[in-house]
């Protein structure tokens, strides 16, 4: 493997911004100094730039294997590590549904000869497969995924006795996707009466109410208070919600953590008028207020991680009408990007930003020597120029679904080297496609 030296940069790590070199052996950081002269490596001038860890994406949708027209690990892995994912945790709702020990090791066989991002795979949770789902090795599979909101095929968990069992006997973290399912047909029903399938847009976060999400999300951390879980809340989405959970102790103590997407970060319901389908989620993108709510939890440590949720569909099948246009968007070549737009605007700072996208998923996750930038632990690291103006163009996009939600948007950060288990993978919009990433391996 090639050796790098990189001169000069700004690295961000652990709530401290400071000016260093960074020497990368082989797969790891073997030496962080204010000066450091070494022979035979290749010597990268970061002056200028931020040098932060790769983000660990912990929840994402590549739809590999069945769903291959709308993406695979191979295209949205390379998407991902241009923007600076270097890992990610990716869900099991594919088809198969990797519902069995079998078919989870199908994926990470996939992932092993194609992804250029590191990896790890959920298990999915269902009504019946908790024989299956005690087998699972929590050292080498990032978690349990249950959805206590709708899904593709039989992975809506309704049944709350076997909800029961699946929290009272695994060690393992549970991740939830939170909304009532008996709240969200209700609505349906009723505006399906007086609109037909032709639903305005802008009655998706009524649909999918604030009131849906608290019913199942307080429900959940209920039953893990109960149980004494390891649970994790995907995607919060309702400033109400936020109210749920704690900042007053350490992250290491949290039996009960949560995450936010970009795009509830991001967007409001003011902007459906506009993007129409386009940025149709589930749960939905709420009101400016629920944003605000949940950029003050992020802020104060109620909320613990950014995640994207990437669950790509063709333009195709999102050019249907509401009640047929699926939900889910492209984000992982952008959310970095955005979130240090967000940093460049006053909203966190870069140590926050660090903190939620790098360093809490690792931790989150016990994932073993990453996320963040200290010796003998691996390469996995982003170049960020801070003086870079660009807008992302249909064009320009590396999703197989070949569209984004940001098309349009103007961004002052550009992302030019990411580096996976030492090897430059990303140069200036060149990849290195030679190498792939490594399974993730979970400290536990």
């Amino acid at each position: 493997m090639q050796s790098y030296l990189l001169k000069n940069a700004t690295v961000v790590n652990e709530n401290k911004v400071f000016k260093s070199d960074v020497l990368i052996e082989g797969a790891y950081i073997k030496t962080i100094a204010e000066h450091i002269d070494a022979e035979g490596v290749e010597v990268i001038d970061a002056e200028g730039k931020y040098l932060i860890p790769g983000m660990i994406d912990d929840q994402v949708h590549f739809r590999e294997p069945g769903l291959t027209h709308k993406a695979n690990i191979a295209t949205e892995s390379k998407a991902a590590i241009a923007g600076g994912i270097t890992s990610f945790i990716e869900m099991p709702n594919t088809v198969p549904q990797a519902t069995t020990q079998e078919l989870l090791e199908d994926k990470f066989a996939i992932a092993k000869e194609t992804s250029y991002a590191n990896y790890s795979f959920m298990f999915g949770g269902t009504n019946d497969n908790l024989e299956e789902l005690l087998k699972t090795d929590p050292k080498n599979v990032a978690g349990i995924k249950l959805f206590l909101g709708s899904s593709t095929g039989n992975m809506l968990v309704d049944n709350e006795e076997v909800l029961k069992k699946i929290f009272s006997s695994t060690e393992l973290l549970i991740a939830v996707h939170c909304e009532d399912e008996g709240t969200i047909r209700k609505n349906t029903a009723e505006y399906k009466e007086k609109f037909g399938d032709d639903i305005p847009m802008k009655y998706h976060p009524i649909i999918r109410s604030e009131e849906a999400c608290y019913l199942s999300s307080s429900k959940a951390i209920a039953l893990a208070k109960e149980t004494g879980a390891r649970l994790h809340v995907f995607h919060l989405s309702t400033g109400k919600e936020t109210h749920l959970f704690r900042n007053d102790i350490p992250l290491e103590e949290k039996q009960i953590t949560a995450e936010v997407c970009v795009h509830h970060l991001w967007f409001s319901d003011a902007d459906y008028e506009k993007k129409g389908t386009h940025i149709k989620w589930n749960p939905a993108v709420k009101t400016a207020e629920d944003r605000a709510e949940l950029w003050k939890a992020l802020l104060d440590d109620r909320i613990d991680i950014i995640a994207t949720d990437h669950a790509p569909h063709t333009l195709e099948e999102k050019s249907n009408v509401y009640t047929k246009a699926p939900s889910g968007g492209p984000l992982v070549q952008h959310a970095v990007i955005a979130i240090l737009e967000k940093v460049k605007e006053g909203v966190l700072s870069i140590e926050k930003a660090v903190e939620k996208m790098s360093h809490n998923p690792a931790k989150i996750f016990k994932v073993q020597k990453r996320g963040f930038i200290k010796e003998g632990y691996y390469a996995d690291v982003v170049l960020v120029d801070p003086k870079v103006s660009w807008e992302v163009t249909r064009e320009s996009v590396l999703y197989k679904c070949g569209w984004s939600p940001f098309e349009g948007v103007a961004f002052s950060n550009a992302i030019t080297h990411t580096f996976v288990n030492g090897n430059l993978m990303y140069n200036e919009g060149a990849f290195n496609e030679e190498v792939k990433g490594e399974r993730l391996v979970f400290d536990r």
